[in-house]
């Protein structure tokens, strides 16, 4: 059977250039087409040499003929740009934050412009396939999740699932560099950002209403009271969430009550390739370069709060590797396929 051929629109971005990196050795598809208004005419390996052997010229336009289309653009360029692959039928990925917000006024509120398909919100499947793994393997458009998010649903929906913790909860979360892309800016210039710690977007993050959304539906008790704080730290991927609430019953802030936490957690992604649940606290070295998420539950028995740490490669679970596995359910295809890698150390 033909392979089915693939573009990326953006290629010239962190998330578009580790799309074709992990694109190129996927043996049930053929990246076909790259494009990047930026560097349009030039040869891939001109742009990234790590990715010469890949022999393909960046386009400024995605032409026709494709089976599957990536975007990794900004937000709001990325659905334009999607618009007649989406009214076409042909199945897309979207790597922005264009589609993961279902409410219009709320994408215009936290990103400051009108948005230009507000018809396809609603059918849009966003993309934890842990989380929505039917609804991605039925779906022509997903919106891959953002970075901070991944990480912090995935360590604080089983909490909510099993009704442990309240709904006033503290996401304390810090990233790499590479996470504010590859545009110039003088925050993630190497002398700014070396030997430094910084706290930032204190009046909300735009990742903010995106947690609360996919959250909700595993709080029913009522609208969650969620904080979100990001940080940028000197290192180049990885990000790091440290996750708190409170623990509706006392009696769970035991060593028994945390073993048998840790058993519900291992219980709900039993069977899921990309989320392990670890014995020990998880360092985001132990997921650079690989698609996992790792998810450490504990408990602070003194103040009886729910601790979840969790970690993961923003390149990668964070954004191209999600991206791929919401690919491979889409097609029809085993979901770790061109996924499955151990991380790399040191």
């Amino acid at each position: 059977m033909a392979k089915k051929k693939v573009g990326i629109i953006n290629v010239t971005g962190y998330a578009g250039s580790e799309l074709a990196r992990l694109l190129w050795r996927h043996p049930e598809v053929e990246l076909a087409e790259v494009t990047g208004r930026s560097a349009a005419g030039q040869k891939l390996g001109a742009v990234f040499p790590h990715l010469a052997e890949i022999e393909l010229t960046i386009r400024a336009e995605p032409g026709e003929g494709l089976d599957f289309l990536f975007s990794a653009l900004p937000h709001k360029a990325s659905a334009e740009a999607l618009l007649p692959a989406i009214a076409a039928g042909v199945p897309v990925v979207d790597i922005s934050a264009d589609f993961r917000l279902k409410d219009a006024a709320s994408y215009q509120e936290w990103y400051g412009v009108a948005h230009p398909a507000p018809q396809y919100l609603k059918s849009a499947v966003y993309g934890l396939t842990e989380l929505n793994r039917q609804a991605v393997a039925a779906a022509k458009l997903v919106a891959n999740p953002g970075c901070y998010p991944t990480a912090a649903i995935l360590a604080l929906a089983p909490a909510l699932r099993h009704n442990l913790i309240g709904g006033d909860i503290i996401v304390d979360a810090k990233s790499g560099v590479s996470g504010a892309g590859r545009t110039l800016a003088l925050n993630v210039h190497f002398a700014e950002a070396n030997e430094n710690v910084s706290a930032y977007s204190l009046d909300g993050h735009r990742h903010l209403p995106e947690i609360v959304q996919e959250l909700a539906p595993y709080h029913p008790q009522g609208p969650l009271a969620l904080t979100f704080l990001p940080h940028l730290i000197p290192m180049t991927r990885g990000i790091l969430a440290s996750c708190y609430g409170t623990l509706r019953d006392p009696a769970l802030a035991s060593e028994r009550g945390q073993e048998e936490i840790r058993r519900l957690y291992r219980e709900f992604y039993r069977g899921e390739p990309f989320v392990r649940v670890t014995a020990a606290p998880p360092q985001t070295k132990h997921t650079l370069g690989n698609n996992l998420c790792l998810v450490y539950p504990a408990v602070d028995r003194r103040t009886g709060r729910l601790m979840v740490i969790s970690c993961l490669d923003n390149l990668v679970k964070g954004a191209a590797g999600q991206a791929v596995q919401n690919m491979n359910l889409m097609l029809g295809l085993p979901e770790t396929t061109a996924l499955a890698a151990a991380a790399l150390y040191p």
